[in-house]
């Protein structure tokens, strides 16, 4: 399942990242990784953006990247 699939307040972990080197890292670097916990925080209209918790931290990303999100729902 797709990250874009989840809903605001949706609890998820991270099975898989499919994104190039350069985002993996960006997101690493926010606590975006394999293992992780995240809660959907808020979408806009059409799921263009996303607001997602991973930890205490908040991150907004745009569609193109939650869709390389795999994640399982808890």
């Amino acid at each position: 399942m797709k990250l874009t699939e989840l809903t605001k307040g949706d609890r998820a972990e991270i099975i898989r990242i499919d994104a190039d080197k350069a985002l993996k890292d960006r997101l690493n670097s926010f606590g975006v990784m394999r293992g992780e916990e995240l809660t959907v925080k808020g979408c806009s209209l059409a799921k263009q953006t996303m607001e997602i918790e991973v930890g205490s931290t908040l991150i907004a990303l745009r569609k193109e990247e939650a869709e390389k999100i795999e994640v399982k729902k808890i």
